[in-house]
């Protein structure tokens, strides 16, 4: 029994081999169908998945998605609004594989002068991010000077017009009897609030308040897509029950909103590339049908049931959409990483998981495409070898 079952194994598979060299110009047209549809499908479904990483590196630039403030702060100054720097502390760091950074803020209102010029009320804006900025001309210090030395600080652009400020200026920061001293290395310009506040280190600006551990709100950088935004949105809520914790909507919504449609143009793409390579594996395959009537009216005469018959033109058929699928989708692959550089200037980076989808779609595409062989299964033999079929 288990040679008889190795024989038709090998007989099966030695007359797929027969019919796959049969008529070697229709299956090199199948095969350039498929390989063609496989490469498509390839290329757009890299570039759907490698858009989504895309568009979220891409607002991540504008800057935080999460903001975390104090939650009572009704009938509070603005320069009061704080709260302690430890809820920091207690912000997950990785939530779902990927890296979640978290920049603690400080706002004072502060008099702002440099050496003969008046006083002029800013916001003083204390953060951790200042190491590139400080790291310029880091060895400066103050000599004689009543003022305690802080490193370096960047002045708006609004700021430094005001001032009248050039070259490198030492700035006075100023809160009641507290005072500071900075050199303004950098002048920034953004057309937005930044342009009226000077920034110096958080251990700088909490210097100049009491108690010296308070920040005024967190600003968070969530990866993802606003589904998983507002999960952790959701999570962060309930691990710090006595903050405010709430998204900036017109950057996740937006994000959303234009994957959603860069998605479904791609989709519906892909789908229509799909559908016209099956009709065109069909037309092919509606040919070979006809021509193999006779060879199906001698398997049935010779006693092949109509399954095992049907089941041999449909293994053939899987084996061209897998030959077709690998090689198309190795090229759209590479494709869609000559679109990305083409189109929006950077290449996209080729992902594995699309590969074997782009495969086992063509193979599916090719399947459905020799259903026309279905009509060899009513054929009769007498009639074939009569002439009539």
């Amino acid at each position: 029994m288990p040679d008889s079952r190795h024989g038709n194994r090998t007989m099966f598979w030695r007359i797929i081999r027969r019919l796959l060299v049969a008529n070697r110009g229709r299956l090199f047209v199948i095969l350039l169908a498929l390989g063609a549809g496989a490469a498509v499908t390839a290329a757009l479904l890299n570039l759907q998945v490698d858009a989504k990483r895309r568009l979220t590196t891409e607002f991540r630039a504008f800057g935080p998605n999460v903001i975390i403030a104090p939650r009572d702060t009704e009938g509070v100054a603005p320069s009061d609004q704080t709260m302690s720097a430890d809820v920091l502390k207690q912000i997950p760091r990785n939530y779902q594989g990927t890296y979640v950074s978290a920049e603690p803020f400080l706002y004072v209102v502060a008099e702002v002068s440099t050496q003969g010029s008046p006083p002029l009320k800013a916001v003083v804006a204390g953060t951790t991010a200042m190491g590139l900025i400080n790291s310029i001309n880091s060895n400066w210090k103050l000599t004689n000077s009543p003022m305690e030395w802080k490193g370096n600080c960047a002045v708006g652009s609004a700021v430094s017009s005001h001032l009248r400020l050039s070259g490198t200026p030492l700035l006075n920061l100023a809160v009641g009897d507290k005072a500071i001293g900075c050199y303004a290395v950098m002048t920034i310009a953004t057309g937005g609030p930044e342009d009226s506040e000077v920034f110096v280190n958080l251990n700088a600006a909490q210097t100049l308040i009491s108690p010296p551990t308070r920040v005024s709100l967190i600003q968070v950088i969530v990866p993802g897509a606003p589904k998983v935004i507002e999960r952790y949105i959701a999570d962060l809520q309930a691990q710090i029950p006595n903050a405010n914790v709430r998204p900036i909507r017109q950057f996740t919504q937006a994000e959303g909103k234009i994957y959603d449609r860069i998605s479904g143009l791609l989709n519906a793409t892909v789908a229509l590339v799909l559908i016209l390579t099956a009709l065109c594996v069909m037309a092919a395959m509606t040919n070979v049908a006809m021509e193999r009537k006779n060879d199906v009216g001698l398997m049935k005469a010779i006693g092949g049931a109509t399954r095992r018959v049907l089941r041999l033109f449909l293994a053939e058929a899987a084996v061209l959409g897998l030959i077709g699928g690998t090689i198309g989708a190795a090229a759209g692959i590479a494709l869609s990483i000559w679109l990305g550089q083409a189109v929006f200037g950077l290449a996209a980076r080729p992902r594995l998981i699309v590969y074997p989808v782009a495969v086992a779609l063509t193979v599916i595409v090719a399947i459905a495409g020799a259903y026309p062989l279905r009509r060899l299964a009513t054929i009769r033999p007498a009639s074939v070898f009569r002439g009539e079929a």
